[in-house]
């Protein structure tokens, strides 16, 4: 438990540059004035039961954006977040059924801009008690754990490509059994393994 803490802490001590969605990408023109707008997910790490897990959704199939997909809890800042890691810790509640007194913040990845115009903030924390998470209707279809270990080795990391709006478009996967774990919430990760392995 305190091995897995201090290598986080560590890895969020560590100097960098934020990413993006285009860092694959560096042909994309961005529109000229884009307008970013604030958002904080939580990257949930469980050491209640000793063999550290990482925590994440797959998002409801019902959903207008990003349906199927797998990402952290969380989402846009609103007018009564204090910060984004009050935001983060608030979407984690209303999405998973996480209480807001259980994460122990460790700190902050730098942030991730992505496609939709959002300028993430990777919140990460640890979760040092059980709970059952408790999955949003209509938002979120299910809850599940991949072991940090998993997340953390470079080499389970791909480059892939499909074809969006016309353009061939690159983009990280960390894939884990059924899940394919792809775009933001793997670029997000890749960062954190980096780190880790500096």
């Amino acid at each position: 438990m305190a091995d897995t803490i201090a290598l986080l802490q560590a890895a969020l001590g560590r100097t960098g540059t934020g990413s993006s969605d285009f860092d694959l990408n560096p042909d994309v023109v961005l529109p000229a004035g884009r307008k970013m707008r604030p958002a904080g997910v939580l990257v949930p790490v469980s050491i209640a039961n000793g063999a550290a897990q990482l925590i994440l959704t797959k998002r409801s199939s019902a959903l207008k954006h990003h349906p199927g997909q797998i990402a952290f809890p969380g989402g846009k800042k609103d007018e009564g977040d204090i910060d984004v890691t009050a935001t983060a810790l608030r979407e984690a509640r209303e999405e998973i059924g996480l209480p807001l007194d259980l994460p122990k913040v460790l700190g902050h990845l730098p942030t991730h801009e992505t496609v939709t115009s959002f300028t993430v903030t990777p919140v990460v924390a640890v979760l040092e008690s059980d709970f059952k998470p408790v999955p949003e209707p209509g938002e979120v279809d299910e809850v599940f754990s991949v072991p940090l270990a998993h997340i953390l080795n470079p080499a389970n990391y791909v480059i892939e490509s499909r074809r969006w709006r016309g353009q061939r478009r690159y983009y990280f996967a960390v894939p884990y059994g059924p899940y394919y774990i792809w775009g933001a919430t793997a670029r997000i990760l890749r960062g954190l393994a980096a780190r880790v392995h500096e």
